[in-house]
């Protein structure tokens, strides 16, 4: 079998491992995908109304902030997903399962692809969700054409990856599952400090410049624009570059955690 061949077969193994853990074990799961759905609907049912007035010219009708708020709150979903994704790779570490890894005449970046690839989808799967219960209330994309949306899903997606390849050295350098959530949770926390819930030259001057540098307010701002029609700008190619740098970071932190003996 060739090199390529065995990369392929173990990182299917690996990825049908991680999803069947995910399935078995769903408490961890929900319990991230409700964060962004409770906040959602909190915004909007009651900070809509007045959330509005400001965003929607002047108009009362929370139909504004929720087109405002949404693509937010999906990039919010893909932070808070990848927290489950330090965890479990926190508990494979510590449960000695990638030590026998180690061990066995497997590929031996499949264990890492695993994971990652197994997060992607799980980040989809997310969106998804919370997507639709944006819709059930009234969330509609009006100014989106099959070109928009093509790139937003390439945008969510490239966003998923990046964040994963993160989580995953962020549990590989954690000792403990605890401390793989808690290392993690930044990529949670950012998305509430950017623009996702009100336009960053709303925010004290103070305050503006940590809403501004950082990778989810172009990737939000980026995303709004392609399902709502509003400027782009720059935001286009920030986001991409925040999310090649996270991404090639994360890896290279991955491998070189993955391929440190174990003491």
């Amino acid at each position: 079998m060739s090199s390529l061949a065995l990369a392929v077969r173990d990182s299917t193994t690996m990825l049908r491992r991680n999803l069947l853990h995910a399935r078995r074990y769903p408490p961890m799961t929900l319990n991230l995908l409700l964060t962004p759905v409770m906040l959602l609907l909190l915004f909007v049912y009651i900070f809509g109304d007045v959330m509005s007035a400001g965003i929607g010219g002047g108009g009362g009708d929370r139909s504004a902030y929720l087109a405002y708020l949404v693509p937010g709150i999906l990039m919010l979903t893909i932070g808070g997903t990848t927290i489950g994704t330090a965890v479990s790779v926190a508990m494979d570490m510590n449960e000695g399962i990638i030590a026998r890894f180690r061990t066995m005449a497997i590929h031996r970046g499949s264990v890492l692809i695993g994971h990652v690839v197994g997060s992607v989808l799980q980040c989809v799967l997310s969106v998804v969700l919370v997507g639709a219960v944006a819709v059930a209330i009234g969330f509609r994309a009006v100014h989106a054409g099959a070109l928009e949306w093509l790139l937003a899903l390439g945008l969510l997606a490239l966003v998923a990856l990046a964040l994963t390849w993160i989580a995953v050295g962020m549990g590989l350098s954690s000792p403990n599952a605890e401390a793989a959530s808690n290392n993690a949770l930044p990529l949670m926390v950012l998305p509430l400090l950017s623009s996702a819930f009100v336009p960053v030259d709303a925010m004290p001057g103070w305050f503006q410049p940590i809403a501004e540098y950082q990778p989810f307010t172009p990737a939000i701002e980026t995303l709004r624009g392609l399902l709502l029609g509003t400027r782009i700008g720059d935001s286009g190619w920030l986001a991409v570059v925040w999310c090649l740098g996270l991404a090639a970071l994360g890896y290279l932190w991955s491998r070189a955690r993955f391929d440190r003996d174990p003491t």
